[in-house]
Formats: C-alpha cells, structure tokens, sequence
C-alpha cells in the first residue's frame, strides 16, 4: 500500500503538476492574444482618437511577454510534443509578428487606408494561433484525464484495504446527488412555469395593445373626424354667409383649413395606429399604402418586390405581419443610417415569406439583440407559429426575414 501511494504521488508530481503549470503558461498565451486581438478590433472600430501608429507600444509590451510566455511554455511542454509541433507554433507566431511589423510601416508612412486593410488578415492569423493555443490545452486536458486515470488504478487497487470507507463516501456522494437532482429538477420546473408566464404575459400585452390602438384608431376617425368635419361644414356655411367684403370671411377660410388641416392628421394618425384597409382589404393593400407613407414622411426611399401567387391571409396573422414590417422599417429609419431599404413579399407554396433588408450599419451584437422592438417581433412571430431570423454583420447592414406557415394565414 506504501508503494502504492508512493506511486501514485510521483504520477501527480511529474504529471499532472508539470502539466498544470504548462496550461498556466498556455492560458498565459492566450491572454497575450486576446489582447491582441482588443487591439486590433478597437483600430477597426476607430472609437479612440488615436493614429495607428499610437497601438505599437501595447503590440511591443504584449510581444515581450507573448515571447517569454512561449519559452517557458516550450521548455514545459518540450517532452510531450514533436519538433514538427513546436515548429509550427514558433513559425506561426513569427509569421504573425512580421505582417505586423510591416503593418506599422505601412502606417508610419501616412498610408492609413492600406493599413486598415491589412488588420483583417491578422486578426484572422491571430485567431488561427488563438485556435492552436486552444488546441494545445485540449491536449494537456486529455493527458491530465490520462494521469487521472492512471491515479484511479491505484485508488481502485487501495480500495480492497479501505472498502469501508469508501463505501460509505460513495453512499454519501448517491445520496448528496440525488438531492441535488431533485433541487434541478425542482429550479428547471420554476424556470419553466416563469417562461410560460412570461410568454403569457407577452402575448397578453400584445394583444392589448393591439386593442387599444384599434379603439384609438376608432374613436379619432369616429369621433374626432366627425367633429372636425362638422366644424369645418359650419365654418364653410358661417363663411358663405358673411356680409360682402367683411373681414370675417378671411378669418372663417383661415379657421375652415386650420380644421381641414388638424382633420388630415387625424385621420392620418388614425390610419397609422391600426389602419382601416387592415380590417377591410387585408394586409397586402395595408404594406400597399404604408410604404409610400413611410417614404413620404421619412425620406427613406423603399424598393417594393411582390412574387408569388397572393391568396386572403387572415385579419390575426395579418395584423402581426404587419406590425413586424413597421418594427423592421422604423428600426432602419433610426438606427441603420442608410437611406434605402427593400421590402420583399414571397407567396411561396407552403408560406409567406417576408423581408426587409437594409445595407446601414448592421445590429450591435450585444446591446441590439435585447433591444425592445426586437424582442416584441419575436414574441409576434411566435403568436402566429412564424419563424423570424435577424441576419447582420457590423457595417454590413441588417436582413429581417420572417416566414409564416401556410396553416397560420388564415
């Protein structure tokens, strides 16, 4: 048993020791390299007011540590891996070291779009080494599941001379396992019951709020549209009636277009809270009447294209694909900065397929994916059994695509 332990201690000191101090090293590395990498991305993005020439004191203090982090690491490492290996890693960082010192020479002489330029082959060289370093971890992982395994032996052997110990550990471990199933299984029952909660009360809020500007829309045509038209008929009469030459009349034509005026915005108001033709001729004469809308009252110059064989969608799916179609545009009118967007309705076989692209500055990858408009489109797609997918690439713009089932149209 003496001799046993004694091994097993030698396994763990030459091994898994050894080991742990070149994974140290190694993560040491990549540190270095996601350094780099932050370096690189803020001279893309162009947030500091800094020249290019200003990063080579960080590239040279992140160069004197990578280089000491990799000697250490190779003489660590020297006896598990072919010089074949080695080389490689060596090669490959030299390699990367040359593109950036000619980067900065590019830089220093004033070509500042040349330089910019060569930033994405050596992002795209520092994630290759990234990935190599990551690789090289996944190994020393698997020699210390080796050592590890090689300790089990000798535990399993030790294990006939102290079996009562370990069974009562292991009764302990069964028994510390299975409350911590049953506390899982009682946290992802409550994790369940929230989201359903949650989704029922998104599709709620929704279709109140869908409810509410109907009635808003309702009771400004109805109501207010009635008011505004009688005033201005009575307006219309008090002016024919005025005495000839009186300075009424001039006062009563400007009272009646103030009315007329105030009357087209609320009928427009009403219009853009839920429109009438909704209800009425359905949403492909709604998307008919809001495009030149929005271009009029945006700038945003819009490209329409209809394909596919239309047939009735119904008022529910309707009044969803509707609202996402606004979401998407009032998201490029004031966060994409460009000043054109293509709208695109595809009857297809078995679904309807809508897209609104734009080529603006695309969706921030972390602050928009929790944006509100986004979310509210999502919880829409999904009350009509849709899938909706947001496709963007920083600076390359933002593709909206939303497809509904055939069996959901109606």
């Amino acid at each position: 048993m003496r001799l046993q332990i004694s091994h097993l201690r030698r396994v763990q000191a030459e091994l898994v020791d050894r080991n742990r101090r070149d994974s140290l090293q190694l993560l040491r590395i990549q540190n270095n390299l996601n350094g780099l990498a932050l370096a690189m991305r803020d001279m893309v993005v162009g947030d500091e007011p800094y020249p290019l020439t200003a990063w080579r004191p960080q590239f040279r203090r992140l160069r004197t540590d990578l280089d000491d982090a990799l000697h250490a690491e190779d003489q660590l490492a020297a006896a598990r891996r072919t010089p074949e290996q080695r080389q490689y890693l060596a090669t490959s960082v030299s390699q990367f070291w040359t593109d950036v010192d000619r980067f900065f020479d590019v830089a220093e002489h004033g070509d500042h779009r040349e330089a910019l330029a060569m930033v994405p082959p050596l992002q795209t060289r520092e994630a290759g080494l990234s990935t190599s370093v990551a690789r090289l971890l996944v190994e020393n992982n698997r020699a210390e599941e080796e050592a590890a395994q090689q300790i089990e032996d000798v535990y399993a052997r030790v294990e006939r001379q102290v079996y009562i110990f370990l069974a009562g550990t292991l009764v302990a471990i069964v028994l510390t396992g299975l409350l911590l199933i049953r506390s899982n299984r009682q946290i992802f029952r409550q994790i369940e019951d929230l989201s359903e909660q949650r989704s029922d009360l998104a599709h709620k809020l929704i279709a109140t709020q869908e409810s509410t500007l109907q009635f808003l829309s309702r009771e400004l045509h109805d109501e207010f549209g009635q008011i505004l038209t009688a005033m201005g008929a009575l307006l219309g009469r008090a002016e024919r009636h005025a005495p000839p030459g009186s300075s009424w009349t001039e006062d009563l034509r400007e009272v009646r277009n103030i009315a007329q005026s105030t009357l087209d915005n609320v009928r427009s108001l009403s219009q853009s809270l839920h429109p009438v033709m909704l209800d009425e001729a359905g949403v492909e004469s709604a998307i008919d009447w809001y495009l030149p809308t929005v271009e009029r009252q945006t700038g945003l110059a819009i490209h329409f294209n209809k394909t596919g064989e239309s047939r009735p969608i119904g008022s529910r799916a309707g009044i969803h694909i509707y609202r996402i179609l606004q979401e998407a545009l009032n998201n490029v009118v004031r966060h994409s900065g460009a000043q054109e967007a293509s709208v695109r309705l595809e009857f297809q076989p078995q679904s309807l397929v809508l897209e609104i692209e734009d080529h603006g500055k695309g969706l921030h990858p972390d602050k928009d994916r929790r944006g509100i408009g986004l979310v509210a489109m999502r919880e829409r797609a999904e009350l009509i059994g849709a899938q909706i997918r947001f496709v963007s690439e920083n600076g390359n713009g933002t593709l909206v695509r939303l497809e509904v089932p055939e069996e959901q149209l109606n």
